[in-house]
C-alpha cells in the first residue's frame, strides 16, 4: 500500500509539472484494432469474422510477453463509419495493427485511412482487388475477385461441362459488379457464351422481371454473387417460375442462412468459397484444430469460414507481431509482406506481392438440404 501511495504521489507531481506520465500499463499491451460490421447489412458475416478473432485471441492472449487487447469498432456496413472507425483506431487508440473488414468497399474506405496513418491492416473477407491494390499496408487472408471469378468459371465450364450461362448482377454492389465481371472474362475465354446479363439493386425483392428473362435464354447456369439474404430470395423466386438452369454464387452467400431462407431451392445451387467445411472429406491438422476449439467455444453453432478467416487474420497478425520481435508498426508490416507457407485452418497461407493470399478456391454444392463440399479450384 505504501508503495502505491508513493506512485500516486510521484504521478500526481509530475502532472503538475506538467509532464507526461511514465506508460509502464501501456507498454504490457499490444493494442489490436477491430472494425467490423456489427449492425447493417453486413452484419451476420461481420459477427461471425469477431467470433473468430475473439476465439483466436482467447488461445493466444499474449505475444511478446505482453497482453493483446481486442479494440472492436461497429463500421456499421458504411464507407464513412468505416473510415471513421479506422481513424479512431489509429489516432485515439494508437493500436498496432488492425483487423477488418467483411465487404470490399468497407474495406477500401478504412484501407485508404490506414495507409495514411502507416498501420497495418489485415482483411478478412474483402475480396476486390482494389482494397490491396496499390496499398503498402493492407493485406488480407482471403483470395481476390479475379481469382474466385476465374475459378467459378472454370468449374462451370470443364468440371461441369455447362456452356451458356447468364449473369444476374446487383449493380450496386461493387462486390457482385467486380465478380461478374472476371466469371464473365473467364468463361468466354474457356469458349463458354454468355447469353444474358440481367442487373437489379441491393435491396430489391421482386426478380421476377430479371428471372422470367433468364429463362427464355435458356442458360445452363446463372451466375449470381449476391449476399445471402438476396441470392436465397432468388433462388425462391426462380424455382417458383419454374427455372431449371443451375444457378451459381460467390463466397457471399457462404451463410448459414442461406438454406433456413431458400429452403428446398437451394437443392443444386453452387457456389465458390474459402476452403474449409464441415463437410471436406480431408481436413488439415490446423482445420480440425479450428473446428474441434470453436466446438468448445461455441457449441450451439456450427463451425464456419467466416469466423475461420477471422481466426486467420488474428494469428497471422500474431505471427507477424513475433517474427518482428518488437511492437512496432513498420516492423510488423515488413513482417507481414514477409509472411510464406504459414499452416492456417484455410490451408497453407502465403502473402504475394500484392498483399494478397494465396490459397485454393473451394466449391459447395446444395443437396437434399444440406452442404456438400465437392472440390477445390486451382487456377494457373
Amino acid at each position: 500500500m505504501k508503495c502505491k501511495a508513493l506512485l500516486g504521489l510521484a504521478s500526481a507531481a509530475l502532472l503538475a509539472l506538467g509532464l507526461a506520465l511514465p506508460a509502464q500499463a501501456a507498454d504490457d499491451v499490444i493494442k489490436i484494432g477491430v472494425y467490423l460490421p456489427l449492425t447493417g447489412q453486413n452484419a451476420f458475416g461481420g459477427k461471425l469474422e469477431l467470433d473468430g478473432v475473439r476465439l483466436a485471441h482467447k488461445q493466444t492472449p499474449t505475444v511478446l510477453g505482453k497482453n493483446v487487447e481486442l479494440v472492436i469498432v461497429d463500421n456499421k456496413s458504411d464507407k464513412v463509419e468505416a473510415a471513421n472507425a479506422v481513424k479512431r483506431l489509429t489516432e485515439r487508440d494508437e493500436v498496432l495493427a488492425i483487423i477488418g473488414t467483411y465487404g470490399s468497399s468497407l474495406a477500401m474506405a478504412g484501407g485508404d485511412v490506414a495507409e495514411r496513418a502507416k498501420t497495418p491492416m489485415v482483411g478478412t473477407s474483402c475480396t476486390s482487388p482494389l482494397v490491396t491494390q496499390g496499398k503498402a499496408y493492407s493485406f488480407r487472408v482471403c483470395f481476390i475477385d479475379p481469382y474466385q471469378g476465374a475459378a467459378a468459371a472454370s468449374y462451370a465450364f470443364n468440371d461441369r461441362g455447362y456452356k451458356k450461362a447468364g449473369l444476374l448482377i446487383d449493380v450496386a454492389n461493387d462486390y457482385a459488379v467486380g465478380l461478374s465481371a472476371f466469371f464473365k472474362r473467364s468463361f468466354k475465354k474457356l469458349g463458354g457464351e454468355v447469353v444474358a446479363e440481367l442487373k437489379y439493386n441491393s435491396g430489391d425483392q421482386d426478380f421476377t422481371a430479371q428471372l422470367t428473362e433468364l429463362i427464355s435464354k435458356k442458360p445452363d447456369v446463372v451466375f449470381m454473387p449476391a449476399y445471402f439474404a438476396e441470392g436465397a430470395i432468388i433462388m425462391k423466386q426462380a424455382r417458383e417460375l419454374g427455372a431449371t438452369f443451375v444457378i451459381m454464387g460467390g463466397d457471399a452467400m457462404d451463410n448459414p442462412k442461406t438454406l433456413e431462407i431458400a429452403g428446398k431451392a437451394a437443392d443444386g445451387f453452387l457456389q465458390t468459397t474459402f476452403p474449409y467445411d464441415l463437410s471436406m472429406p480431408k481436413m488439415s491438422p490446423e482445420a480440425e484444430a479450428f473446428t474441434k476449439a470453436w466446438k468448445e467455444f461455441s457449441p450451439n453453432e456450427a463451425p464456419n469460414v467466416n469466423a475461420a478467416l477471422g481466426y486467420n487474420a488474428y494469428n497471422l497478425i500474431i505471427d507477424a507481431i513475433k517474427r518482428a520481435g518488437k511492437a512496432d508498426t513498420q516492423a510488423v508490416t515488413d513482417a507481414l509482406a514477409a509472411t510464406k507457407d504459414l499452416p492456417t485452418a484455410l490451408g497453407v497461407l502465403t502473402i504475394n506481392a500484392t498483399h494478397d493470399a494465396e490459397m485454393p478456391v473451394g466449391v459447395i454444392e446444395y443437396q437434399n438440404g444440406k452442404r456438400v463440399y465437392v472440390g477445390e479450384v486451382i487456377v494457373k
